[in-house]
């Protein structure tokens, strides 16, 4: 091969490669190399592709979600506190209100990292909150940290002062106005208005989806925790400028008004509630002076016996409900949080009203009593022996009148009047000698009447109390005699002893249906929703009327009605009534019923197995139109007559506006 410019021949080179026999033209592009290179190409460009469509995505279609985004770390909105509705009484006194506060937030989330033990530190220092419960506060809310955290409720002008003066050692810190739920009336109704409280975490998930989120002041219990979507209005929203440690850099703009909580009426006289409450104490120190020194706790529960109305429902020992107020202190708390705190200091938290389980004793005589006349086990004007003692079973147990010295026969009324064991003790063990059927009559009665089953009251928290039957025995006993249905069970029944618990509210509701010819109330507390008005002399408008439910028909004979009407006046009128020495000189005619009913207590310093006698007194006046039911229990306060009557006299009292006589102390059933 030549061709050089001069024709001279070219000499072979040794830097090229051999020819390669597979190949024909080595240096040409082949079909497998080009498919690879568009492979390669075609990646590429989707790679290019995808990066483009996701620029485009953020800067096109979110770029304005992303634009907030960043706006929000310069302009934040922050909710601004709706205050809770008030709650009145009957005749409108405000028996919760608000009042102005302050209170200190920190947003964690606008603290550095490095900075942030030492700021808890600090903070829990100024404002005299325990530093651990503080960094726990705070931990808990790492999930969501712009949330703020309220640090203290209630701060002093002095605290306030000084995190203002030294704003730039405090990031994320907040001092915002608040509303404090006040308690013109202190503990009066405690248990019945509950308590607000913060929201928990629990709560939080099942209520985020109602509006609620963390920090939220929310009712726990009672009136505030059964109406609380009511109650707590609705927050605004204010939108304010900060800097990049989260400190505000203008004035807040209110970019929504909140919307105040509806206020509630309630079916409570707080005159009337308060005489219960103080009738309570003037109940236990009855007791102690006639030696029953374990007297110690009590109920009274005081209802209109046509449509149910609460009027007064008292519980003792109670609380101060502005314990709960602001950052509560844990340790004022421990009688209501805490178990072993809560049962030194006798359970101040319960509603022993609807929650307090009792045996009725003597007060339960009357449904026995309808019972078996509906039955017709027996009729109320033949005679049946009133005896000091008498015996029933194979095996002759023996049951005793609580007063040895009477051995007569009585009518109904007689045996009411002086509540005779032994007579209703007669009865029972008829129910029983009718069989499998009869053993349970007396109780399908009872739960005709609203025992054994919570009453309706609209705020919750009931007892259902317990109804034993011969089916409830075989489940809750082990041995086949503590299983068995024995004569004693009907007869123990049948003069409210055993096994029987009831609630006061239970026993209101009954005497209730005795006072308004038969008809089984239901009760409740609130009557209607109120809109508050403008502070000019408008009225409230009522938004919602809570009618009460409409009583239901017991289908009791009326005459066997008037046989119990006719012994329960007697008993407080006759020589012989159990209670005629507290109401039989009092100007309203007044009915009802003794009670002295056992039980077992674990009192220090006394055996297992000690006994205390619960004291009871049940009834309405006047007699012939009654207005009102009052039902009290003095817990180991002693006789029924000694306790419970006169305490529940003094609500009569106040009711009717009409003082009674000197009290006569009496030791009767």
């Amino acid at each position: 091969m030549s061709d050089g410019p001069y024709k001279e021949p070219r000499s072979r080179s040794g830097r090229f490669l051999p020819p390669d026999p597979h190949v024909r033209e080595p240096y040409r592009l082949t079909p497998p190399l080009a498919l690879r290179v568009g492979l390669f190409g075609a990646f590429a460009l989707l790679v290019f592709g995808v990066l483009f469509l996701r620029l485009w995505s953020l800067q096109v279609l979110s770029g304005t979600h992303y634009l907030a985004q960043a706006q929000s770390n310069q302009l934040r909105l922050a909710r601004i506190e709706a205050p809770r509705g008030v709650i009145l009484d009957r005749h409108g006194r405000v028996v919760v209100s608000n009042t102005p506060g302050t209170a200190v937030q920190l947003a964690i989330g606008d603290v550095p990292p490095g900075r942030r033990p030492r700021l808890i530190r600090q903070l829990a220092q100024v404002l005299g909150v325990p530093a651990r419960e503080l960094r726990r506060e705070v931990a808990a809310s790492a999930s969501d940290p712009l949330s703020p955290v309220i640090v203290k409720t209630g701060v002093g002008n002095a605290q306030i002062d000084y995190l203002y003066e030294h704003e730039v050692q405090f990031p994320g810190v907040r001092i915002v106005d608040t509303y404090l739920r006040d308690y013109p009336y202190g503990s009066l109704a405690a248990q019945v208005l509950g308590y607000v409280g913060e929201i928990s975490g629990g709560e939080l998930k099942r209520l985020r989806q109602q509006g609620y989120a963390a920090g939220d002041r929310i009712g726990q219990s009672g009136i505030e925790g059964a109406y609380d979507t009511y109650l707590r209005g609705k927050d605004g929203l204010e939108q304010l400028r900060v800097d990049s440690l989260g400190r505000p850099v203008s004035s807040p703009q209110v970019r929504q008004e909140p919307r105040a909580g509806y206020g509630l009426r309630l079916t409570i006289d707080t005159r009337v509630q308060r005489a219960a409450e103080l009738a309570l104490r003037y109940g236990i120190g009855l007791a102690h002076a006639d030696n029953h020194w374990a007297a110690d706790g009590g109920a009274i529960v005081a209802l209109n016996p046509r449509d149910g109305a609460v009027v007064a429902m008292a519980s003792y020992p109670t609380y101060k409900p502005s314990l709960f107020v602001g950052k509560a202190d844990p340790r004022k708390l421990a009688p209501l949080l805490d178990a072993n705190v809560a049962k030194q200091d006798n359970y101040p938290g319960l509603n022993r009203a609807i929650a307090g389980a009792y045996p009725p004793g003597s007060t339960f005589k009357p449904v026995t009593a309808l019972a078996g006349m509906q039955d017709h086990v027996f009729s109320a004007y033949d005679p049946l022996q009133c005896s000091p003692v008498a015996y029933y079973g194979l095996d002759r147990q023996k049951f005793t009148n609580w007063d040895p010295y009477v051995n007569t026969p009585m009518t109904l009324p007689e045996a009411l009047a002086q509540s005779c064991d032994t007579y209703f003790d007669e009865i029972g063990n008829r129910f029983y000698e009718r069989g499998a059927d009869g053993r349970v009559r007396l109780q399908q009665w009872a739960r005709r009447f609203g025992y054994g089953k919570p009453s309706g009251l609209d705020i919750g928290g009931e007892s259902s109390g317990l109804l034993p039957t011969p089916e409830w025995r075989k489940q809750h006993f082990t041995t086949d005699w503590d299983k068995a249905w024995n004569p004693g069970q009907s007869i123990q029944l049948a003069i409210g002893q055993g096994d029987l618990l009831v609630t006061p509210l239970q026993q209101a509701v009954f005497y209730s249906m005795l006072a308004n010819g038969g008809n089984v109330v239901t009760p409740y507390l609130v009557s209607d929703v109120e809109q508050p008005g403008n502070g000019k002399g408008s009225p409230d408008v009522v938004l919602r009327r809570f009618a009460p439910r409409p009583p239901q028909p017991t289908g009791v004979d009326p005459a066997a009605l008037q046989a119990v009407r006719d012994g329960l006046y007697k008993a407080t009128h006759d020589s012989t009534g159990t209670s005629s020495a507290v109401f039989g000189n009092y100007k309203v005619p007044i009915s009802g019923k003794t009670g002295t009913a056992e039980k077992v207590v674990n009192l220090p310093g006394y055996p297992a197995g000690h006994v205390e006698d619960q004291s009871w007194w049940c009834g309405w006046g006047p007699s012939d139109n009654a207005r009102l039911v009052v039902c009290a229990v003095i817990e180991n306060g002693g006789h029924g007559s000694a306790a419970a009557a006169p305490a529940a006299l003094k609500v009569f009292e106040k009711f009717f506006n009409v003082p009674g006589p000197q009290a006569i102390r009496v030791n009767v059933d």
